[in-house]
């Protein structure tokens, strides 16, 4: 069973019954949740993820008025919720559940991934790894009467605003023409063959954050990138492709291979970036695409930054 399916029973079996019996007249302003840090919150979890920081708990998340009203009782009462469910044993490092579980502060949730304030105007959009994005709205909501918690977890579920999301696809885009249309052969050509490893990881990289924009998904920390990224609707399945080009050496034959590879990959985000109407260039160079991309948008501080600042 998943993390996050067990986080949802011991909720429902004990989480739930506590508050109704000894928080009734403020449990509506409690909510409830496993949102955050940790491949259960992603639902990626396995055997191997249940060797730190896995164990049966939620979230309890209150504003920092009724922090100071009832949150002490609050924890007290998650404190004494059993050690041990399914099996599992609950840390022992924390009465109050760790900085993952427990009785947490709306505000302080959110200021650990999206920072203080200022919240989606472009800078921030632009700046903010698309990790802690998606660390901020994963995961399930069981319980918010109240709202507060959600409101901003709705917002960010919608995804990135469509100019801010032309511009960092734009970066992405201009990243992988240089690297895997230009820099990867000239390496090879040089005999810089650590050098063009590189070219290709960095090829690799921008194609992946590229599909997740264009699927207007939040990309997850890069050990998960090849995970959650074989679960997008829009070129997804070239997962397998992508590798061949981090696993392969550079012989004379796999060099070929990777570079026909590479003009598949290029290729396929040309015809999405047209299908998506992102694009009005005609050519195969995927640099000019990236300033077409950034010439749609409408925004003239955003359309004229540099244009690999959303990277």
């Amino acid at each position: 069973m998943r993390g996050l399916d067990i986080s949802k029973q011991f909720y429902l079996q004990y989480g739930k019954p506590m508050l109704e019996e000894q928080f009734s007249d403020v449990i509506d302003r409690i909510a409830v949740g496993l949102v955050g840090d940790g491949s259960e919150c992603l639902g990626y979890d396995d055997e191997i993820s249940q060797d730190h920081d896995f164990e049966p708990g939620f979230c309890l998340w209150i504003t920092a008025e009724d922090e100071r009203k009832f949150g002490f009782r609050l924890e007290r009462a998650y404190a004494k919720l059993p050690k041990e469910f399914m099996g599992i044993k609950r840390s022992a490092l924390s009465p109050v559940g760790g900085n993952r579980h427990g009785v947490m502060i709306i505000e302080d949730f959110y200021e650990k991934f999206l920072g203080k304030n200022n919240y989606f105007d472009v800078n921030w959009w632009l700046s903010i790894p698309s990790f802690y994005l998606l660390n901020a709205s994963n995961g399930e909501v069981f319980s918010d009467k109240l709202g507060e918690f959600s409101r901003i977890r709705d917002v960010l579920l919608k995804g990135y605003p469509e100019e801010i999301r032309r511009k960092k696809l734009a970066a992405h885009i201009v990243l992988m023409a240089q690297s895997g249309q230009y820099n990867y052969q000239r390496c090879l050509e040089r005999n810089e063959l650590g050098a063009s490893q590189l070219a290709i990881f960095e090829f690799v990289k921008h194609t992946i954050s590229s599909i997740y924009l264009l699927n207007n998904r939040y990309e997850p920390f890069y050990k998960w990138a090849y995970r959650g990224m074989r679960e997008l609707p829009i070129l997804g399945n070239i997962d397998t492709s992508l590798q061949y080009l981090t696993e392969l050496d550079n012989s004379k034959e796999n060099v070929l291979i990777k570079l026909g590879i590479i003009n598949d990959i290029v290729n396929l985000i040309i015809n999405e970036l047209k299908n998506q109407n992102l694009t009005k260039a005609t050519c195969n160079d995927l640099e000019k695409h990236a300033y077409s991309i950034v010439d749609g948008i409408k925004d003239e501080y955003l359309r004229n930054i540099h244009i690999m600042i959303g990277a």
